[in-house]
């Protein structure tokens, strides 16, 4: 029996199912009805039918008294004459009335029509009104366990749709495939289409790792070549041989080799920060604030671009090297893409007890807001080409997106009035 329920499909089981609902509220209902109409039938008078249905003929019996006329019929039902006994005929109908009365001739005839009037009136009664209360009660009865019924059944559906959900809601594309059904059931086509959902999910999974991966080792392979480069353009220009335009040209190919190791430790800490956190730590960003602002001084200065910082307590758990490189990336990409004489806000804060925030505002160029949400996909940048140049690889906005994420925050960028940036991430709170 069990194996033979797990090859039937859902649509033969719901139809099993609702078909054998049915039939039994259909009894259920029957044997109501039937119940109020004995109930109904039970309340009217009692009929008393006495005799057979054989017409023999009338007999009397004469005692002396008054003598009939000659050809004279006595009317069926008339009261016999003094001295006449009328012997009962074998067809002869009698009806007790609720008065106790017997009822003989025409007049029982008239109170039977009246009996079988009323009985039908009753079957009416009972059979339209009370079965259709009956109908009704019976058939809200049969849809209720049907709906509990078919949300049993179809409750499979729901873990397809919830993990689906959870999968969507991932902070980023290559985060939650690691999410399976793993449906447990009959061979049905829930479970088919739970198996055929979990397939897909496993290749996504795989194909994204193989592409952090790649991303991993391709960054990793090329350090060693550029790290070769530049300690042989170093070793040439601090020959004493080396004439002026060595010394130039190793200058411009070691600028040139910097951007290339900037651009590869970006994608290094991009692939990494798509990763799932093995490990968080307790980290307070307005410590870390006050580091990036300290290291990133000097650089500020030389562009002539003021940084103020008001680092507020806002305690956070995650990666503390990798919420470091966010705060520096806001700070860093605020400087760079500045103005002469412009000015860089950095604030960290709790909010609401339940959430903290960063938040970057600074002066420049202007920013239109359909351009805001590009400026965070990697090599974008705003009115520059994708080649990697002085203010960058246009990786710093991906990278702080792809952190915040994995550490379960959001980042949200608004154009200043004016020109730059304001650029809030908000974090969830230490709880401890």
């Amino acid at each position: 029996m069990k194996r033979l329920t797990r090859k039937l499909t859902l649509r033969a089981r719901l139809t099993l199912i609702y078909g054998g609902m049915f039939v039994v509220a259909g009894m259920l209902l029957l044997g109501v009805t039937y119940a109020l109409f004995s109930q109904q039938l039970g309340k009217e008078q009692r009929v008393l039918v006495r005799g057979t249905f054989q017409p023999p003929p009338v007999t009397a019996t004469t005692t002396p008294g008054p003598t009939p006329s000659p050809g004279a019929t006595p009317s069926p039902g008339a009261t016999p004459g003094p001295g006449t006994t009328l012997q009962p005929r074998p067809n002869q109908l009698f009806v007790l009335n609720q008065d106790g009365d017997v009822l003989t001739g025409p007049e029982a005839d008239r109170v039977m029509e009246e009996q079988r009037r009323t009985v039908k009136a009753a079957a009416t009664k009972s059979l339209l009104v009370q079965g259709g209360i009956a109908l009704v009660l019976v058939g809200g009865l049969a849809a209720g366990f049907g709906w509990l019924v078919a949300g049993r059944v179809l409750a499979p559906l729901h873990r397809v749709t919830d993990t689906a959900r959870r999968i969507a809601a991932a902070p980023a594309a290559g985060r939650g495939l690691h999410e399976r059904i793993a449906l447990d059931g009959p061979d049905d086509e829930v479970k088919n289409l739970a198996d055929a959902f979990d397939t897909m999910v496993e290749r996504l999974d795989h194909s994204f790792d193989g592409q952090r991966r790649f991303v991993a080792n391709a960054s990793h392979e090329l350090r060693t070549p550029l790290t070769l480069g530049r300690a042989l353009v170093e070793i040439a220009m601090h020959r004493k041989t080396a004439s002026p335009d060595v010394r130039q040209l190793g200058e411009s190919l070691l600028e040139i080799n910097s951007r290339h190791e900037q651009l590869i430790s970006g994608l290094l800490v991009l692939a990494d920060s798509e990763k799932a956190l093995t490990a968080v730590y307790p980290v307070n960003l307005g410590d870390v604030i006050t580091h990036v602002v300290a290291q990133l001084t000097r650089e500020a200065t030389a562009a002539g671009v003021r940084v103020t910082a008001d680092p507020q307590d806002a305690p956070t758990v995650g990666d503390a090297l990798l919420l470091e490189r966010l705060v520096h990336n806001l700070v860093e990409n605020a400087v760079r893409h500045n103005v002469a004489d412009g000015w860089v806000r950095v604030t960290s804060r709790a909010v609401a007890g339940e959430r903290v925030e960063v938040e970057v505002s600074n002066t420049g160029p202007d920013v239109p807001p359909y351009e805001v949400e590009g400026l965070f996909k990697p090599f974008r940048r705003l009115g520059e080409d994708r080649m990697v140049g002085a203010k960058g690889a246009g990786l710093g906005l991906s990278i702080v997106r792809s952190v915040a994420e994995a550490h379960s925050g959001t980042v949200r960028a608004v154009p200043r009035d004016g020109g730059g940036l304001t650029i809030v991430v908000s974090l969830p709170v230490d709880p401890g």
